[in-house]
């Protein structure tokens, strides 16, 4: 049977005073999540944190009854990720101060010979598959609506001014409306990179691919990625998990 072996880092960086980036990397390799919080101040470490604390919960109740039953698994994602949406946007009326608080979240879930990858934001899950990578997720930001539309070339949206606005986070009322989840078969000699938009900041995806195709080590690679977007002049948190299946 095809496992998956993991490496992760999340750092600060050398721009952000703190770290909003969250992730969990469940322990017997069953799901993955990496979440970008935003919102100033506090209110973005909150608004990740609860992403990384609800998803999870609900996962690790009902995932092992459904392995199999990719249609299950991906009704239980999606309705963890509108109760993580939910309490984000009950905590942001409760207190003034985490207002406008949000969160990107990306995820990796594990069935019994596929991959369910989805998310709300633009985290991005990425899959590297005969030598060739593709970005499994779809980025919810004003600039990849742009290019859906044809409004803009891809070389625009490489520095769009909108890159960075999204439509579609954890903390507004479209947060809750599904997490795209793709299914991908499970195929051993795969690898598979989850990010938050740090990583992107400072590399281009020819630089993810070099560097997660050359490393053997998910644990070197998911850092030498890391650092090779702080050394790419990334201004953002930075976050990376790499996942091999053997």
């Amino acid at each position: 049977m095809v496992q998956l072996t993991s490496g992760f880092l999340s750092v600060t960086g050398y721009v952000r005073e703190n770290n909003e980036d969250r992730f969990h990397a469940d322990e017997q390799s069953r799901f993955f999540i990496v979440a970008d919080g935003m919102g100033g101040q506090s209110a973005g470490e909150k608004a990740s944190a609860l992403a990384v604390s609800v998803i999870p919960a609900q996962l690790e109740e009902r995932l092992d009854s459904l392995v199999g039953d990719e249609d299950k698994i991906v009704e239980l994602i999606d309705a963890a990720v509108a109760e993580a949406n939910n309490e984000i946007m009950a905590l942001g009326e409760i207190d003034p101060a985490l207002n406008k608080m949000g969160t990107t979240v990306v995820f990796l879930i594990k069935s019994e010979k596929q991959l369910i990858i989805g998310g709300v934001g633009d985290s991005r899950v990425y899959r590297l598959h005969d030598g060739a990578m593709e970005q499994i997720t779809t980025d919810h930001s004003l600039t990849q609506a742009l290019l859906d539309a044809g409004t803009i070339k891809p070389e625009e949206a490489e520095n769009h001014r909108y890159r960075n606005m999204l439509y579609r986070y954890l903390g507004c009322k479209e947060g809750g409306a599904g997490t795209n989840a793709e299914r991908i078969d499970l195929i051993s000699g795969d690898r598979y990179v989850l990010c938050s938009d740090g990583v992107c900041d400072g590399l281009n995806d020819d630089g993810i691919k070099q560097l997660a195709l050359e490393i053997d080590n998910p644990q070197e690679a998911a850092e030498s990625i890391v650092q090779a977007a702080l050394d790419g002049g990334s201004k953002d948190n930075v976050t990376c998990i790499v996942l091999h299946a053997v």
